[in-house]
């Protein structure tokens, strides 16, 4: 009996034992807590903890479960996308992708090589047109679909979500005449009749959004991870999905019950969500394996600024009497963030223009008080268009201003035309913040953008596109040095989720989640980093991608 007792102990820690692990041999940066580069040459992780990580001058430990020799190549901690749209960027990889199309043709006939290809798709979808990249500088017209597709209805989302393109059938199955009327927060651009052109603005998307099928569950949870395994191969090992209803969080919880989700997800519940209260009164979520985190509310205060959505306090530079877009009237936004605060869940709203984050700033300043919330740490997301009087109020309430530094370089062949010389100084405003003492949480807000942090990393050191223009960056006074870049996105962006406990840096106690890098990035000339290459991605001590 003794025997059989200890067999079965023994089979009992056999399936228990830890594994450690060494990778040495590698060119190894991290943040110190005093967010100054440390640099290292070997770490030891047991399972998914950091054990130690060793300088060159250390003696190494000989007797492990695993030791792999890193060749040489640099390690950084894992990225962290602070703002991204998951299941748009999965469902993106499965439609027509419109990124970089330089004209309406161009992009129509990208709609038509789909088309051809895909003759049982009943609904031709796609995302990523840009008007601003045309020689025409004009939104697209339902004609140019017809004249490829006129068979089955068209749906094409510009870059920014803000705004969508629609062939007439498409319009025809939505009803929309001469008479139907701009819903409050949209616009249906018409021409000089007014007659609808085919393009949609914010909630006037809905009209035709609405007639579309809907996404199943399992077509949710396949472009969860598609997306989620594609975000890995860029070395990003976690993401903040910024919004999502109640289909997708179900989707996200059977996934995370099936196994660990490929990367971290800090996902934030969409305010517009018809079940939103019921949301709110379910509480937070965390995985045990914490690949899977739920405390955080999205609110959608205005547009963006390529389609005019984004609310300004005056007139738009170039479109005289206009001010944009707020989604909300004041009484429904103050409702919607207050709600969230009183559940104890962290805000985070969307706020583009300069109306859209003085109303939202204000918010937060009156119901950070009523509530007590501050350690929250509500966040602004994009904060793209501010007045100097606000942008010192991030730090002075603790607001965490989520940016994406690819906007800014995706955005200056418009954004001057749009704000005028003075306003802009205040746009983009990456430097001004630091400086304020608040903490940027960096991302990209794909697909939007590209997902590859490394363009963002670009962006924030130069202020320039992948061109190098312009000479000198783009008030190149906005540049963020490397290392505050990288704390953008690692140690910051951890610290906008609650995580930075676990994430973040390389060190022990906190999680083997890591990259390997085709080259220094510390010691490369700034232009070339957007051409870095992720070799291995680590989650959890586990590697998840590999480059081919």
């Amino acid at each position: 009996m003794k025997k059989l007792t200890a067999l079965l102990m023994s089979l009992l820690c056999s399936t228990t034992v830890a594994e450690t692990t060494l990778y040495f041999n590698v060119n190894g940066y991290t943040l110190d807590r005093d967010f100054q580069l440390l640099r290292f040459s070997a770490i030891q992780f047991t399972d998914d903890r950091i054990d130690a990580i060793y300088d060159e001058s250390d003696p190494l430990p000989q007797e492990l479960d695993s030791r792999i020799d890193g060749n040489g190549q640099t390690m950084i901690p894992g990225l962290i996308d602070a703002h991204g749209h998951v299941l748009s960027y999965g469902l993106s990889l499965l439609r027509v992708d419109l990124v970089g199309a330089v004209s309406e043709s161009e992009a129509s006939e990208r709609v038509l090589d789909f088309a051809q290809a895909n003759p049982a798709v009943e609904w031709i979808q796609g995302r990523g047109w840009n008007q601003v990249l045309w020689d025409t500088n004009e939104f697209p017209q339902a004609s140019s679909l017809d004249a490829v597709v006129n068979d089955r209805p068209v749906w094409l989302i510009r870059v920014d979500g803000h705004a969508a393109w629609a062939n007439s059938l498409a319009m025809e199955l939505a009803g929309i005449s001469d008479d139907t009327e701009d819903p409050v927060g949209g616009q249906i651009i018409r021409d000089e009749d007014g007659k609808a052109t085919g393009v949609f603005v914010d909630t006037a998307m809905s009209y035709i959004r609405e007639q579309i099928p809907g996404t199943s569950f399992e077509e949710e949870k396949v472009a969860l991870t598609i997306a989620l395994n594609s975000l890995a191969t860029y070395g990003i090992t976690s993401v903040h999905d910024a919004g999502i209803g109640s289909s997708t969080i179900a989707a996200y919880k059977e996934l995370v019950s099936e196994a660990p989700l490929p990367i971290r997800v800090y996902a934030m519940i969409a305010a517009s969500d018809p079940l939103y209260q019921d949301r709110l009164a379910e509480g937070f979520f965390h995985s045990e394996d914490m690949t899977l985190a739920i405390e955080s509310v999205k609110v959608v205060a205005d547009g963006a600024l390529g389609s005019r959505g984004a609310a300004l306090i005056e007139d738009y530079h170039d479109s005289p009497g206009y001010r944009g877009l707020l989604r909300y009237n004041d009484e429904r936004l103050e409702y919607l963030i207050r709600a969230a605060m009183n559940a104890d869940f962290q805000v985070a709203t969307h706020a583009i223009g300069d109306d859209a984050n003085m109303r939202v700033l204000d918010n937060y300043e009156r119901l950070v008080r009523e509530t007590d919330s501050k350690d929250r740490r509500h966040r602004v997301e994009h904060a793209q268009i501010l007045r100097y009087e606000d942008i010192i109020r991030f730090a002075e309430l603790g607001v965490i201003p989520s940016m994406q530094a690819t906007h800014a370089t995706s955005d200056k062949n418009m954004a001057e035309d749009r704000l005028g010389p003075v306003r802009i100084q205040g746009a983009y405003a990456w430097r001004k913040l630091l400086d304020s003492g608040a903490r940027i949480a960096n991302g990209s807000d794909f697909p939007v953008e590209h997902p590859n942090p490394f363009y963002g990393l670009h962006a924030s050191v130069t202020r320039q596109d992948q061109q190098s223009k312009p000479a000198g960056g783009w008030y190149g006074e906005e540049r963020m040095t490397l290392e505050e870049a990288l704390a953008s996105f690692t140690i910051d962006a951890a610290y906008a989720g609650h995580q930075e406990a676990h994430l973040g840096t390389l060190e022990p106690g906190k999680k083997a989640d890591f990259i390997l890098l085709d080259r220094d990035i510390f010691t490369q000339p700034p232009t070339q980093m957007w051409q870095t290459q992720v070799q291995e991605t680590w989650v959890d001590g586990v590697r998840v991608s590999v480059q081919n």
